[in-house]
């Protein structure tokens, strides 16, 4: 599968997603999108879609189809949506041409502010608002990624099929933002939050320490040895799943 086609992929199931939650860790997110009310389906034809639906304040977003769009965007190939990830490329509306105008005006408000978090041009470190929110979307990220590279990288398609069956939770101590992996025979599913008797864990000792490991800053066995990364369960779902998040950079950096 060629490198546009998994950056596609990466951008639509794990980049997107974090339009979900963006609202919930930064209030200017949530204020830009407070009164939107619109579903757009975005489509590479005989590849991978994705919509965001907003309502009332709260977002949602998946990929495949929207049952019943707003707005329609194709993109003839994987290179065209990832040229509009990039801030390059323009969509081809075909449904919703009177939302031109949000399209054009509106919607990039979002975008350029899940940007700013997630590749801020100040430092996290030094700014504890800034530093919970780059750190949550970026966990996002991770976890959904895995799924979405399972899928079309081969690499990691090998590393999923010799991961035991279970659910690696990874949470923020001591009350931060946590996400889940699963494995299993239908494959991998990712989601925010915590469940109940995971098969393993990795927990971070605090936000400072998963925002070096999540963003590549720390080695993530580096941060293991030095305490700073507990790991508990079964470990060959924590190894496999950091093998496979290890491979996003190659795709998003």
């Amino acid at each position: 599968m060629s490198a546009e086609l998994v950056r596609a992929r990466l951008n639509l199931g794990a980049v997107l997603k974090n339009l979900e939650f963006v609202g919930t860790v930064d209030a200017e997110a949530a204020a830009i999108t407070a009164s939107w009310n619109i579903s757009m389906q975005f489509t590479i034809p005989r590849g991978p879609a994705a919509w965001v639906a907003y309502s009332n304040g709260t977002c949602r977003q998946d990929t495949g189809q929207h049952p019943s769009p707003d707005v329609r965007l194709l993109f003839v190939s994987p290179a065209h949506l990832n040229k509009m990830f990039a801030g390059s490329g323009m969509p081809i509306p075909v449904k919703g041409f009177s939302r031109l105008g949000f399209l054009k005006n509106d919607f990039p408000k979002i975008t350029e502010r899940l940007e700013a978090i997630l590749k801020p041009k100040t430092d996290p470190l030094a700014d504890d608002a800034l530093l919970a929110a780059n750190t949550t979307l970026t966990l996002c990220t991770a976890a959904h990624a895995v799924r979405e590279l399972v899928l079309s990288d081969p690499v990691c398609a090998g590393i999923a099929a010799g991961t035991p069956a279970g659910t690696l939770q990874m949470r923020v101590l001591p009350d931060g933002p946590a996400a889940w992996i699963r494995f299993g025979p239908g494959g991998v599913t990712a989601g925010m939050g915590t469940v109940e008797k995971p098969d393993a864990k990795m927990l971070f000792r605090d936000m400072r320490t998963a925002h070096g490991v999540l963003s590549g800053k720390c080695d993530g066995f580096t941060a293991i040895g030095r305490g700073g990364v507990e790991v508990w369960g079964m470990l060959p779902l924590v190894d496999n799943a950091s093998l496979i998040m290890d491979r996003v950079e190659r795709y998003l950096a």
